[in-house]
């Protein structure tokens, strides 16, 4: 791996926090007087899910699946599998499903049909980064980050290699 190439920021430190705090706000209104159960996707969604849980003003639980698609490619095999499974008690809960990022969708419309399965209340999806170019299920998260072309991305969260997760912003390589 080449740590020397050249960074191009697309998303600053600030700018994320801004935008996760607004997150936060709308979320906090949408969950108003409901059973919130936040399940974070590992391991790319930690940072975001980390951070988006602490601007959200009403009482949740968290949980996390592990998910693996990807390996150490830049592009998604298509096959998802579930690695480690939810803890929490599902059914009847609203849940909000937090993902650093959903290109082809496969991921999310895997992790959406296994708790579908638990009888939650209600599933919605919130996405730190959306790629709709690269869709290749019919899936639209109902909050999102920032929409953004067909880049290979990493930082905040998104690892290149296992590298640049705690990177505190969001960038592509020139």
């Amino acid at each position: 791996m080449d740590f020397n190439k050249r960074k191009r920021v697309l998303f600053s430190r600030e700018e994320i926090n801004t935008r996760v705090k607004a997150l936060g706000d709308e979320l906090s209104n949408h969950y108003k007087d409901k059973n919130l159960l936040v399940v974070s996707l590992l391991r790319g969604s930690f940072i975001f899910a980390a951070d988006l849980i602490r601007e959200i003003s009403v009482p949740l639980e968290i949980d996390f699946i592990t998910t693996a698609s990807y390996g150490n490619d830049e592009i998604s095999s298509g096959t998802v599998d579930i690695v480690h499974d939810l803890r929490s008690n599902v059914e009847g809960k609203d849940v909000l499903i937090v993902d650093d990022i959903i290109d082809s969708g496969y991921t999310l419309e895997r992790v959406i049909e296994h708790i579908k399965e638990k009888n939650p209340k209600s599933i919605k999806v919130c996405v730190m980064l959306d790629k709709p170019s690269r869709r290749r299920v019919e899936l639209t998260p109902d909050f999102n980050g920032f929409i953004i072309p067909d880049l290979f991305i990493v930082g905040y969260g998104l690892n290149y290699g296992e590298h640049y997760r705690n990177t505190p912003y969001i960038f592509t390589f020139d």
